[in-house]
């Protein structure tokens, strides 16, 4: 069996065990148990708050310690055990420890699968910018597989899409020990400095002022991913409330329109090493972001009717934006760092985006809509919430623009090559 395939089946579960609930956990939260909008901000943001330290500790670990392959399946099996659990809990408060518990699992295996992959491929003498994509575009297909299958099974609204993600995860658990060895390059520690000894040394990035402004700007963008996770299938349920529109497909299976998305992501990320080797990592991170002001805006103009095209597109516009932001910035920090520190530096990477992003996102925007854009009967003023989110991510390119900089190479074909 080859690696590239094994590396697939493990790219495909990786991000089924997250389809299977990410996008519809809004639905289960206010449909089923009927809790509130201000609990729920809390519930999102389990995702940052893990991410803020959690992939930098196995990072760490894994660089260290521990083969990279081992933690990834021990983070999986717990996240199994804790995913059974989690539809049992009857109240919001413990519903949010439940769930911070699970992401503590979850979120570091993200990083783990991305260094896991990028150690095999080098060691069997790929070039990750060329064989890495074709591999991860089968996260996206199992993404969109798994919210097919929610939606199709109609348990959007209910504990069955935590019952799916646990057998993926089960199963995910056991087969990463299978995978390639990924052994930690233990170095003696005589005459090391204690940040060297303690494995912080992916932490000293931060010295750099280009990979400084880079986690700057991943953080930001990583907001911009929070902000269409958190509100893109409530934003479509919420037209049931509207008689026009309560009875269209968009409004039936909210999740399959929204699934677009992950179809348009298969098509981006195996255009990546294109546009990296042509363009360099400022221009692909400059046009993720044009990308995340168009999602934005056609979402402010869109419904499920006459407006449904405009939503469609948005959806096949996020493809561009998300991979040529997180896909290519996981590429770009590999490049930069030195083999000793390779995972704990896509731990600092994940900790930027999915961490300090992600709380950046949801707490903020969780706080400006409900004082701006929600009225006294609990109505919320999805246009006005899309525009803000546009110009948002219009002042982030701006400044990524005339801050960032970096001289790409179109003709290196080693080394760095954007």
């Amino acid at each position: 069996m080859s690696i590239k395939f094994r590396l697939t089946v493990l790219s495909f579960l990786q991000y089924f065990i997250w389809g299977s609930w990410l996008i519809t956990i809004g639905a289960y939260w206010f449909q089923n148990k009927q809790w509130g909008g201000a609990e729920f901000g809390a519930i999102f943001s389990t995702m940052g708050i893990s991410a803020v330290f959690m992939p930098a500790i196995t990072g760490i670990i894994a660089d260290r310690w521990i083969n990279a392959e081992k933690l990834l399946g021990f983070c999986h099996l717990a996240g199994a055990v804790i995913l059974f659990f989690l539809p049992v809990v009857d109240n919001p408060f413990t519903f949010f420890w439940v769930l911070l518990l699970y992401m503590i699992f979850y979120m570091p295996t993200i990083s783990l699968a991305n260094t896991v992959s990028y150690i095999a491929l080098k060691n069997g003498g790929k070039d990750i910018v060329r064989d890495y994509p074709p591999i991860r575009v089968w996260g996206t297909v199992g993404f969109i597989t798994a919210m097919w299958i929610v939606s199709l099974l109609h348990i959007e609204t209910s504990a069955g899409q935590f019952h799916v993600a646990a057998v993926a995860s089960l199963f995910l658990g056991l087969y990463s020990f299978t995978l390639p060895k990924c052994i930690p390059l233990r170095t003696k520690t005589e005459g090391q400095s204690l940040v060297d000894k303690l494995g912080l040394k992916a932490f000293s990035l931060f010295r750099n002022t280009k990979m400084a402004l880079f986690f700057l700007f991943a953080l930001f963008l990583g907001a911009a991913l929070q902000l269409t996770n958190a509100y893109g299938d409530t934003f479509l349920h919420d037209f049931a409330n509207v008689e026009a529109y309560k009875n269209t497909t968009a409004v039936k299976y909210p999740a399959i329109i929204m699934s677009v998305s992950q179809i348009s992501e298969t098509l981006f990320i195996l255009a990546i090493p294109f546009f990296l080797r042509r363009f360099g990592i400022k221009q692909v991170m400059l046009i993720s972001m044009a990308a995340w002001v168009l999602r934005f805006g056609l979402l402010a103009y869109g419904n499920p009717v006459e407006g449904l095209w405009m939503i469609i597109l948005s959806c096949i516009i996020y493809g561009m934006a998300f991979d040529f932001f997180n896909i290519s910035g996981s590429m770009f920090v590999d490049t930069q760092v030195q083999p000793g520190i390779r995972a704990s530096a896509q731990g600092v990477f994940m900790m930027m985006t999915n961490g300090f992003g992600a709380l950046f996102g949801s707490s903020i925007s969780g706080i400006v809509i409900q004082k701006y854009f929600t009225n006294a009967a609990n109505v919320k003023d999805w246009h006005g919430i899309w525009i803000t989110f546009a110009v948002y991510a219009l002042v982030v390119a701006i400044l990524f623009a005339l801050f960032f900089r970096h001289k790409h190479d179109a003709g290196a074909t080693k080394g760095l090559p954007y």
